[in-house]
């Protein structure tokens, strides 16, 4: 136990689904120790209503638990909660939760770290102002200056097993400043991101990435649009000349047919709902999020708190599994006992 990777699950919105997702975890399906962050008192009464086999035991270093026990790194609420009802005043407990983590992978303690879902609505009520999700927090609280969201799962459409990955050139923003945003800057540093974390973090010898056009038809020569002509194109020629594999800029009406994704490795799509809708639709239960820039790893689930099913015992546990699986797979990656 003491060579299985320590990989941190923070149990997020305390109303939400997350803590009996936790709570219900079967650790014997991971080569690896699991430790739930929250609250202690929280997460047995949500294991009795999902069901949970799993003895819960407080996290002790070093002293790993017994196989089939779950730890629990207790951090407590700052209010009882009930599943379903919100209460902003746990929500500095939600974002202790993520800062807990994110020591633990900076000082070596944890592997990786693995989030269930919070409500951005509520940790903005709750005091946090400038708080826009989990992406952005995470590269504010470790000084890096630009990450980039991908979303991932398997899609057999393509071929059996083939894994499905969207990285986003422009993250939580409206429409209507998605343009503005992408300038050669921010586009070349994500490209480079994502190629590097393709190769250090999934260990991809020479990654494949499609890169969507921003207009229909990815601007159709101009006559749709000029970001494809004065921004994209310059950025993809420049780094090809560096070494990188890029391929486009391609229609994003077309990109996403099984013989085109099979040609690459990850797709760069311009805005959120350009790809996000094609990747959940073939992956939705089992897609993982990932924050790819970062000096730590990160996964997580790909759907929100879902506060109707709380406390229901019915929620589906596939892409918090799904993102602890991966998050081993790169731990080991980073630790070179794992080349896949």
């Amino acid at each position: 136990m003491n060579q299985l990777p320590l990989i941190a699950i923070t149990t997020g919105e305390p109303a939400g689904i997350g803590p009996e997702l936790c709570a219900a975890l079967d650790p014997s399906l991971f080569d690896a120790r699991l430790v739930l962050i929250g609250d202690r008192t929280l997460l047995h009464a949500r294991a009795r209503l999902a069901g949970g086999k799993s003895q819960l035991v407080d996290y002790a270093p070093d002293q790993p638990p017994a196989p089939g026990t779950l730890e629990v790194l207790h951090l407590p609420l700052a209010r009882p909660c009930q599943a379903g009802e919100l209460d902003t005043r746990n929500a500095g407990h939600v974002i202790a939760l993520l800062d807990r983590a994110i020591a633990g992978c900076q000082s070596g303690e944890f592997a990786a770290m693995v989030t269930a879902p919070l409500h951005k609505g509520v940790i903005i009520e709750g005091g946090h102002a400038g708080f826009t999700g989990h992406t952005e927090y995470l590269a504010e609280q470790t000084d890096t200056p630009q990450v980039v969201m991908m979303l991932a799962g398997r899609c057999d459409a393509v071929s059996p097993g083939f894994s499905l990955r969207v990285a986003l050139a422009t993250t939580h923003l409206p429409l209507r400043e998605v343009a503005d945003a992408i300038t050669p800057i921010s586009l070349t540093q994500t490209l480079r991101i994502l190629d590097a974390d393709l190769r250090h973090k999934f260990g991809i010898a020479r990654p494949r990435i499609l890169v969507a056009g921003l207009n229909p038809h990815a601007g159709e020569g101009g006559h749709l649009g000029r970001e494809e002509l004065d921004i994209i194109i310059p950025v993809l020629d420049a780094l090809r000349a560096e070494g990188l594999q890029l391929i486009g800029p391609l229609p994003a009406d077309t990109l996403f047919n099984p013989p085109v994704l099979a040609q690459g490795d990850a797709v760069l799509a311009m805005y959120h709902d350009q790809g996000l809708p094609v990747l959940k639709h073939a992956t939705f239960g089992q897609g993982i999020n990932l924050t790819l820039g970062l000096p730590l790893i990160r996964t997580s689930v790909d759907h929100g708190t879902a506060l109707d099913l709380a406390g229901s015992g019915r929620a589906d546990g596939g892409s918090l599994q799904a993102a602890i699986a991966l998050a081993v797979s790169l731990a080991r990656t980073a630790q070179g006992t794992n080349t896949a």
